[in-house]
């Protein structure tokens, strides 16, 4: 029953069961766990999930692998390291950790479990290759990148799915499509997260016309569009200021009964926003039925800082404000407006008001890899 409401995403139910199977004497088991944890983590029941965690340490249960792979997805990987540094290890515990660790800021550690598990003589299988490529994009890495990809075409893992989609990721997000282009023209049977990561990487690469024909290609090779996909094209619409296409892929999308996410909403009002119909992205604004979030407030005020259109960017600063007080940028973009204007009355009562809110600029920062050195 707990696993069953934890599934169709009734959080508080499978909580609540829980406390009445304790309630009654019954002992949580490693299944019990394994199934509560993620509904804490993904409900943010932090209090709830303190508690399980305790309750897992007494009765010894943190040692096991099912145990630690919920509490990993729970952001405890340092756990589940402990349980890898005490046990036999294995495939599994060692995949636990290195996709654990891909979706952290510390994905390195990605990469030296992975190299540990094969001088151990371990044979890493397609969760332990998406799990360090995953690692790959998010360090920028293109040369380990690289020699997993030819690992992984050794071990002939290189035909499944999966494995190539992470690979069109990598490559994207290190700025080589030339590369993502070559692995996706040796697929075969191509689903949509392939297209719409090759639509992506082309928008972010700023190469429009051939994202766009991408996406009339993708229908074209008979695969459904998705959320996704939507999303790709809205972003590269945008970007290229397209409003007549991206209009009619915004109507597309809701005859094809595909709802329109807080993201789709962000993409329109870029859209507009960009091409100086300000008005037009404000009214789209006023008629949603949803709550706002800080993706479409942040766009509107990103179209008012271009077009210097100060009443609406403070309609939107205040919201943004509001959902976040502490992030410096709106403050900053909000600021520069008003000194452009030349109202610096009004520039410097925003950048007091951020002062006074503990909003702090952060000091830029890059990082270069050199050799073989670990970025």
């Amino acid at each position: 029953m707990i696993a069953n409401f934890a599934q169709n995403r009734l959080e508080y139910e499978a909580v609540e069961l829980v406390r009445q199977m304790q309630a009654k004497g019954e002992t949580p088991n490693n299944v019990t766990f394994t199934n509560v944890l993620p509904v804490c983590a993904r409900s943010g029941f932090l209090n709830v999930g303190k508690e399980i965690h305790a309750q897992i340490i007494r009765v010894g249960s943190s040692l096991d692998l099912f145990v630690s792979n919920a509490l990993t997805k729970c952001g405890c990987i340092n756990l589940a390291q402990n349980v890898l540094n005490i046990s036999v290890r294995e495939e599994v515990s060692y995949n636990i950790l290195i996709i654990g660790y891909s979706r952290t800021n510390d994905s390195s550690e990605s990469l030296s479990l992975f190299s540990e598990m094969r001088l151990l003589g371990m044979r890493p299988d397609i969760v332990s290759f998406m799990g360090v490529i995953s690692a790959c994009a998010n360090l920028a890495s293109i040369k380990q990148g690289k020699e997993v990809h030819g690992l992984l075409v050794r071990k002939l893992f290189h035909i499944h799915l999966f494995a190539v989609n992470s690979l069109f990721d990598l490559y994207t997000r290190c700025g080589r499509i030339d590369l993502a282009t070559k692995v996706f023209d040796h697929i075969q049977n191509k689903d949509a997260a392939s297209w719409n990561t090759m639509i992506l990487g082309y928008g972010m690469q700023g190469e429009l016309n051939t994202a766009i024909n991408l996406f009339e290609a993708m229908k074209e090779d008979s695969v459904e569009y998705n959320s996704v996909s939507f999303i790709a094209v809205l972003s590269a619409c945008s970007h290229g200021g397209l409003i007549g296409k991206g209009r009619k892929y915004f109507k597309m999308m809701r005859d094809l009964n595909i709802e329109p996410t807080h993201t789709h909403y962000a993409c329109m009002v870029d859209l507009l926003g960009r091409a100086d119909l300000m008005e037009e992205a404000a009214d789209l604004i006023r008629g949603l039925s949803i709550v706002l979030d800080t993706n479409i407030w942040g766009a509107l005020l990103g179209a008012c800082r271009i077009h210097g259109n100060i009443e609406l960017g403070m309609w939107a600063a205040e919201h943004l404000f509001e959902l976040k007080p502490q992030h410096c940028g709106y403050y900053i973009l909000l600021s520069n407006m008003y000194a452009e204007a030349v109202r610096w009355d009004e520039a410097n009562k925003v950048r007091k008001l951020m002062k006074s809110r503990g909003a702090k600029k952060n000091p830029g920062c890059s990082w270069v890899q050199i050799g073989d050195q670990k970025p």
